[in-house]
């Protein structure tokens, strides 16, 4: 993933964050239930970590192989956990922890890479 589009994905993933946060806070706290509740802003807060470490990819003065994982990983933790939330399908729950460990390797492959540096 280049840097131009790490703090372009970084950046459209905050504003999706910060959106679906808003959403879930006001249109949707008298429809779900509080654990449904509770699942969307899980996803917003770890997309938004994400989207912060892509914004950081994108101003790093090296390369690195995390792009792809911290964006896919984003993807997938929270689109499993606004998908359960909406539709009350709760075996998306399986795929979260899929969406977490993408992430996860993605941070670590951002530390090995710049232990590299």
């Amino acid at each position: 993933m280049t840097a131009r589009l790490a703090l372009q994905a970084g950046a459209l993933l905050a504003a999706l964050s910060v959106a679906i946060g808003a959403f879930a806070a006001h249109a949707l706290k008298t429809r779900l239930d509080p654990a449904m509740l509770a699942n969307v802003e899980t996803g917003a807060r770890y997309q938004m970590y994400a989207a912060l470490a892509l914004m950081l990819l994108g101003a790093l003065p090296f390369s690195t192989r995390a792009g792809w994982p911290l964006l896919l990983g984003a993807v997938i933790f929270g689109g499993s956990l606004y998908l359960m939330a909406l539709t009350g399908l709760r075996w998306l729950g399986a795929i979260t922890p899929i969406g977490g460990v993408l992430m996860i390797a993605g941070f670590v492959l951002l530390a090995l890479d710049a232990a590299r540096r």
